[in-house]
C-alpha cells in the first residue's frame, strides 16, 4: 500500500494505490474539519465509512467519484483483495482553507457542496456519480505520469483541477436519470473495457465481446455508453488515437507504423481521425 500526500496550494492530495499479494484492511482519517471529493480509477474495493456505531458502506467502488464533508471523528476503512487493486485520488480542504481560495473557486464550492460546507454531523455525504470518460483520463494521467520534482508537482496541479473542474461540470448540469447497473454488471463492463485497451490492434466483434464478458449486447451497448459516456467502438478509436499520440511522442516510429500499432490499416484513415481529434495531422508532430 502506498500513499502519497500532497500540498496543492489550499489542497491536500492524496494518491493511494494498492496491488497486495493478500486480502488487507487500510485504515485512514483526518484531524481537521474537511471537504473531500474521491476519484476512484482501477479496482473495485470494499469501502466503509465509520463515525461511532454508524457505518455507510459502499461496496464497489471502481469508476466512482464522491464528495463528502468529514472530522476527526469519521475513519474511512478500505477492504482490497489481491484481484481488486486499490486506486484513489482524494483531493481534499479544511473549511477555513476552502473559504480563502480565489472568489470564483470559493462560489463554485458554495453553490454546488452547500450541505457539506455548513455540516450538521460529523460526516456528511453530498453528491456521488460515476466518472465520465474525461475523468478516467485525468486519474489515469495521475497514475501513469513518470515526471519528477517541480514539473511533477506542476503536472498533478493541472490534472487536479481538471477533475474537478469535470466534477462540478456534472453537477452544474442539474440531476439526471440515475444510472442503474448492478456491480456484477459493472464489473462486466470495467472488463470489457480492458479488452478492448488491450486488443487494440484487432478488437472482437461486439457479439464477441459480449460473450467474453458474460453479458448480452443489448446491455453491453446501453450500459457501456451510460457509464464510459461514449459507445463501445468510440471509446476503442479514443484510445487508438490517444496510443497513436503517445507514440507519435515518444517513439522513433514512422507514422505508418504507429497507425498499424495501433489497429489502423488505411493511412489516410488514421491521419483524417487524428486530425479530428487533437486539431492537427500527425505529420506536425514528426516534423
Amino acid at each position: 500500500m502506498t500513499r502519497d500526500i500532497i500540498a496543492l496550494n489550499d489542497f491536500i492530495v492524496l494518491i493511494e494505490q494498492s496491488t497486495a499479494e493478500e486480502t488487507i484492511i487500510d485504515k485512514c482519517g483526518f484531524e481537521d474539519e474537511v471537504i473531500g471529493i474521491a476519484f476512484y480509477g482501477s479496482g473495485n474495493v470494499l469501502l466503509s465509512i465509520n463515525q461511532g456505531d454508524e457505518k455507510r458502506v459502499f461496496n464497489n467502488t471502481k469508476g466512482f467519484a464522491m464528495s463528502f464533508f468529514v472530522n476527526d471523528k469519521v475513519e474511512f476503512v478500505h477492504t482490497i483483495s489481491p484481484e481488486k487493486p486499490l486506486e484513489s485520488i482524494v483531493i481534499v480542504c479544511s473549511l477555513t482553507n476552502l473559504k480563502k481560495l480565489p472568489n470564483q473557486e470559493w462560489e463554485v464550492f458554495n453553490e454546488q457542496l452547500q450541505d457539506l460546507i455548513n455540516p450538521q454531523s460529523n460526516y456528511v455525504e453530498g453528491p456521488n456519480l460515476y466518472m465520465t470518460h474525461e475523468m478516467q483520463v485525468a486519474v489515469d494521467k495521475i497514475f501513469k505520469t513518470t515526471y519528477k520534482g517541480k514539473t511533477r508537482m506542476m503536472f498533478l496541479r493541472s490534472q487536479v483541477t481538471e477533475l474537478l473542474a469535470h466534477f462540478f461540470a456534472l453537477l452544474a448540469e442539474g440531476p439526471s436519470e440515475p444510472l442503474v447497473v448492478k456491480d456484477q454488471e459493472r464489473e462486466q463492463l470495467y472488463r470489457a473495457k480492458a479488452i478492448l485497451t488491450n486488443n487494440m490492434v484487432a478488437p472482437p466483434s461486439l457479439n464477441e465481446l459480449s460473450k467474453l464478458i458474460g453479458l448480452n449486447s443489448y446491455k453491453l451497448k446501453k450500459n457501456f455508453k451510460a457509464l464510459f459516456g461514449m459507445p463501445v467502438f468510440k471509446y476503442l478509436q479514443q484510445e487508438r488515437l490517444t496510443k497513436a499520440h503517445e507514440l507519435l511522442r515518444s517513439k522513433d516510429l514512422t507514422i505508418q507504423e504507429v497507425a498499424w500499432d495501433v489497429g489502423y490499416d488505411s493511412l489516410s484513415s488514421f491521419s483524417n481521425a487524428f486530425a479530428k481529434k487533437f486539431g492537427y495531422r500527425p505529420s506536425e508532430i514528426k516534423r
